[in-house]
């Protein structure tokens, strides 16, 4: 078994990667989303933008199929969750880590749960390695790794059973500012080398705008959807991408839109 960043399938693909309709949440009575509706171009790398409390990781714990819904249909790549191939990588990467597997075993641990033999779990973790080029000892036990290396080892483990779409929740928010930009330049060389889709929870707005294809801005509660902003800066991004008169028109428009959600 081999990894194929770029698959060929002969049916076409779907228009959207996600797909919600209708979805409902409440926690102790208290509304969260009402009849939220949201469809995503395949193909993107989408960024989630809010005030804090709208429901952003719950909102891709739903659609992951990580908590259940109240009421609605999420369907990925045209299909229902139960069927599709999904990679996540949480917030806590530290606590998302197995101590007492090495960081080689981290990777190929869903591989193994799914019981994909052992020289096929090293032909794929191998490749794996390669394609991104890992100059890791991944021999080494995750403790051993600093913040930013651990956060690759639990990307790579997403990675590693060929996921449709890939979930992200806030992979920044406990990285300092050095480790934050190497982690952000390999999560975009991923993007770029195998084309899955990626949704991603951010709570900064330059990150948020600096990586995504589009940005979704959420309300405060009960959360819908106030702007669908497209950001469409060639890629690789790079330091002059933050200096570009798009990239702060785009930041700026989307910085109002959250003030405005603020002072209602």
């Amino acid at each position: 078994m081999m990894i194929n960043p770029v698959a060929t399938q002969n049916a076409a693909p779907p228009d959207h990667f996600v797909s919600v309709k209708g979805l409902c949440k409440s926690f102790s009575g208290s509304v969260l989303y009402d009849n939220f509706d949201l469809d995503l171009s395949r193909n993107q790398l989408v960024s989630v933008f809010g005030p804090n409390g709208c429901g952003k990781s719950t909102l891709i714990n739903m659609i992951s199929g990580l908590i259940p819904v109240d009421q609605g249909e999420i369907r990925i790549h045209d299909k229902p969750i139960r069927r599709a191939r999904i990679g996540y990588v949480f917030q806590n990467y530290r606590d998302s880590m197995l101590p007492w597997l090495s960081a080689y075993d981290n990777i190929a641990y869903p591989l193994r749960v799914k019981g994909i033999p052992d020289r096929d779990c090293r032909d794929r973790v191998e490749q794996l390695i390669q394609t991104f080029n890992i100059q890791l000892d991944l021999k080494r036990y995750p403790y051993s790794f600093s913040g930013g290396q651990q956060q690759l080892i639990s990307i790579m483990r997403a990675l590693i059973a060929d996921p449709e779409v890939l979930f992200l929740d806030e992979p920044f928010s406990a990285l300092d500012f050095e480790t934050t930009l190497f982690v952000r330049d390999k999560l975009q060389e991923i993007f770029m080398t195998t084309k899955i889709p990626m949704f991603m929870v951010v709570h900064n707005l330059e990150e948020a705008v600096f990586l995504a294809d589009t940005i979704l801005l959420l309300s405060k509660r009960p959360t819908h959807l106030v702007e669908m902003v497209p950001f469409d800066a060639p890629r690789p991004r790079t330091l002059d991408t933050l200096t570009s008169p798009e990239f702060i028109d785009v930041s700026r428009h989307c910085l109002e839109i959250f003030r405005q959600e603020m002072r209602k």
